[in-house]
């Protein structure tokens, strides 16, 4: 059954590109461009792939220690609120 219809992406191949390693719709779209034109299949994908376990997720979750979350202010001293540049518009405290 086709998955794709604008592609002509059947089942057995995103289940292909799935065991070789794509993990999520982007990767299924990277591989074999199912899900890039209308989308309408990418919700069908996504149920395909499932919640179960990923490789490539395995492999990021030993890079960083579980629980860790990069923080945008990484960097600037404890209590310090980064600098968003110059406000366009505004007019300049005396």
């Amino acid at each position: 059954m086709y998955v794709c219809s604008c592609f002509g992406v059947t089942e057995q191949q995103v289940k292909k590109h799935a065991e070789a390693g794509a993990c999520t719709p982007r990767q299924i779209a990277s591989a074999c461009k199912a899900g890039t034109d209308c989308g309408s299949c990418v919700r069908t994908i996504q149920a395909m792939l499932g919640r179960g376990a990923c490789p490539r997720r395995e492999l990021l979750d030993r890079k960083q220690p579980p629980g860790t979350v990069e923080r945008l202010d990484a960097g600037t001293e404890p209590g310090a609120v980064p600098a968003l540049g110059p406000t366009a518009g505004f007019p300049e405290a005396a």
